[in-house]
């Protein structure tokens, strides 16, 4: 394996914007896999009575939320020297659905796309294993969430692009999509390939990390169990919220006068990605994990106020819909980048207890996807009367409350936990 010499930790720039760069290259390149087939509509398809786009979404959102419940084991058992082949495999046989789903008929198209969901929500905790326990993680993070961000924008463009002006059909557009990413996935995971394991006083720093077996997850669990149910429900919101957003944006520029202008789904999502890289990125700035982990859960609280905030404005006539759109983007994925890059990293620091964010992230991805999924039975059964932008409308009030109180509920019990784990080793000491 050829050695790239500067990259060691001792080369802090270097190494920082290497991670930087191959978190970003890689899971932009998986979203080519997972999301351009959102930027079809699907004129006049039904599939049992109901519209085909919902169908499909729906059956993806499924095998994705399986696939975090795997990742719960999974991703947090798995060996750094098993990583990069299992990276590969689980986007191969995603990219192998979506070919199925171009040259079978529309009737087959959901089992497709289930199977096309079933192995990629697995990717984020595989390729930020390379990434978490760092000084530098915050700055990696921020990059891989910049990542999501702009991608689902951009590969949506290149979908639309394709559909629009190169005659594909919105069948065989997914795959095609992902086919021009292929080359850029290359590079990004041979660039995780050459990223060394933790140095000694990233260690010293925010923990060691290593892989959980199952009698280590219980009793991380049994350690944290009340503050794991708050983060976990708070996710579920935040997952719910992104999801609609994100999953239907062209049908909701269009409701906002914006059908058919496929460069707004790329461009609205650009500033987002600055402030969010900015803010988390900053975040490497603080040393002291009580400070950072806290502050993160400040950030979640302010998000579920800006969110109310940000709806109340609009829809009484003090902010454009391009505004809306963007600034309601930014409080929900700041929340949600919040818990990808920084609270779960912070948690393990604090705490100073050896195990990896994988174990976490998969728990709240996995109940968070489930409510996905439980939000978009909802919507089609009991709301379908609802278009998705009103629908958010109707939810955004309840949703924001609850993060707030539950953020303020997990900080009262993370202090208290700290005041407990304090008491103990007093009384060991004595």
């Amino acid at each position: 394996m050829t050695k790239i010499t500067w990259l060691t930790p001792t080369h802090k720039l270097g190494f920082s914007l290497y991670c930087m760069m191959a978190g970003f290259i890689t899971y932009c390149s998986m979203y080519a896999f997972r999301k351009p087939f959102t930027a079809a509509t699907f004129d006049g398809l039904q599939l049992w009575g109901i519209d085909y786009k919902i169908v499909l979404i729906t059956a993806q959102v499924i095998g994705y939320a399986l696939s975090k419940f795997a990742g719960i084991k999974i991703v947090s058992e798995m060996q750094p020297r098993g990583r990069i082949k299992a990276i590969l495999g689980l986007i191969g046989v995603s990219w192998l659905a979506l070919l199925l789903f171009a040259l079978t008929p529309p009737s087959f198209g959901f089992v497709w796309l289930f199977l096309n969901g079933l192995p990629l929500g697995m990717i984020w905790g595989l390729v930020f294993s390379f990434l978490e326990g760092r000084k530098n993680t915050e700055l990696s993070g921020a990059a891989m969430s910049v990542s999501f961000i702009i991608s689902s924008g951009l590969v949506k463009a290149v979908g639309k692009y394709l559909i629009e002006n190169a005659g594909v059909s919105d069948f065989w557009m997914p795959f095609y999509t992902g086919f021009l990413f292929v080359p850029l996935l290359l590079v990004g995971v041979w660039m995780l390939s050459k990223i060394p394991p933790q140095a000694l006083d990233d260690i010293h720093l925010r923990t060691e990390r290593v892989p959980m077996r199952k009698a280590e997850r219980k009793r991380f669990f049994l350690m944290f169990a009340p503050g794991i149910v708050f983060v976990v429900f708070i996710y579920m919101a935040l997952t719910i919220f992104r999801d609609i957003r994100d999953n239907f944006a062209v049908e909701i520029w269009a409701r906002l006068g914006y059908e058919g202008n496929s460069q707004v789904l790329a461009t609205a999502e650009i500033p987002i990605a600055i402030a969010i890289m900015i803010i988390t990125g900053l975040m490497v700035l603080i040393k002291n994990n009580r400070v950072a982990f806290y502050i993160n859960l400040m950030i979640v609280l302010f998000s579920g106020f800006l969110l109310m905030l940000t709806t109340y404005l609009f829809t009484n006539g003090l902010l454009s819909a391009p505004l809306w759109m963007i600034l309601f983007g930014f409080a929900t994925y700041l929340a949600y980048v919040t818990f990808h890059t920084m609270l779960f990293e912070r948690w393990i620091a604090l705490f100073r207890y050896r195990s990896n964010i994988g174990f976490l992230l998969y728990i709240a991805d996995a109940f968070g996807y489930l409510g996905s999924v439980g939000i978009l039975f909802y919507r089609n059964f009991r709301s379908n009367q609802t278009g998705w932008l009103d629908f958010i409308h109707q939810i955004s009030y309840g949703t924001g409350v609850l993060i707030i109180l539950l953020s303020l509920a997990a900080i009262l019990y993370f202090l208290q936990k700290e005041k407990n784990m304090s008491r103990q080793k007093t009384s060991l000491v004595a």
